[in-house]
């Protein structure tokens, strides 16, 4: 059975070396701030873990290696590897349940004034009700906390890297992603076909006139706000796609079906630039009712 490590070399080989060199620097020459995005986050998660694992690997540091570091952060359950969510690492006063808080912000900063003999990451993500790894948004980091830790993920204490995990970048305060590395972390898992999110908005989209089309593009907007731009495009593009199946006869329809499929993979595309997402969003209301 192969390990855990041993998968994440599988699934993302460029990012393994690329992080893998960077800590073999001398000088560990990987960024302070990283941010991680796409729809796969607990492989985020298990990224973020690997790297904290080269990072303060005391052994052989090859992937199977059994230091006693590795092995606690395998366990996760090293000292200086803190996952921090809503639920985890929170002061025992603090009764905020659905945000990492205010509060949270000040421990961190008190906590990183006190030396360590070991690497410090900080893994900041969300919890679902059943305890899995979700993504980070505006809703669960919001912008009061984020701005009360930005002079710390500037100027962090030597040996210390935070890691932030989202589906979209656009659900990250600009704050955040400025002063952040980003990377891309494809979904290995099994393509989702859902399209409920969307359903209600794309049921009539073929028949929305041309005064309409600053209606379609807040209504796109709102389900980004709930759900996230990424999650929203694909499930529209699911949409379209099931409803190229059941028109395969139809030529003319096929023909419009196939060029808005387009514009939703342009939108996708220009998202993973980090474009402003207002701009995206009306280019694509635009592009799918007009054109």
């Amino acid at each position: 059975m192969l390990s855990c490590t041993s998968v994440l070399y599988e699934k993302y080989p460029f990012l393994m070396r690329y992080f893998e060199n960077g800590v073999k620097n001398p000088d560990k020459n990987i960024a302070h701030c990283i941010l991680f995005y796409g729809n796969d986050i607990q492989a985020q998660y298990e990224l973020a873990l690997e790297i904290a694992r080269m990072l303060n690997c005391t052994g052989t540091h090859l992937p199977d290696c059994n230091c006693l570091n590795c092995n606690w952060i395998r366990e996760n359950k090293h000292p200086a590897v803190i996952t921090i969510s809503k639920v985890d690492n929170k002061p025992s006063d603090d009764t905020s349940k659905t945000v990492i808080s205010i509060d949270q912000a000040r421990m961190i900063k008190n906590d990183l004034l006190v030396t360590s003999e070991y690497h410090r990451v900080l893994i900041f993500c969300d919890r679902d009700d059943d305890g899995n790894v979700c993504g980070l948004n505006q809703n669960n980091f919001q912008e009061p906390t984020a701005n009360a830790l930005l002079k710390t993920f500037e100027e962090p204490p030597q040996n210390t890297t935070f890691f932030f995990l989202t589906k979209d970048k656009s659900d990250m305060i600009s704050t955040i992603i400025s002063r952040a590395q980003s990377f891309f972390v494809p979904s290995k898992l099994e393509e989702n076909r859902e399209f409920s999110y969307v359903r209600d908005l794309m049921n009539d989209y073929l028949d929305i006139e041309r005064n309409q089309v600053l209606d379609f593009n807040d209504d796109i907007l709102k389900l980004i706000q709930e759900y996230g731009a990424l999650e929203i495009f694909t499930q529209m593009q699911v949409y379209l796609e099931e409803m190229l199946k059941s028109n395969i006869y139809n030529q003319h329809l096929k023909i419009k079906l196939i060029e808005d499929l387009k514009i939703l993979e342009k939108a996708k595309k220009q998202l993973q630039l980090n474009m402003n997402i207002q701009t995206i969003v009306e280019n694509l209301a635009f592009d799918l009712i007009l054109k």
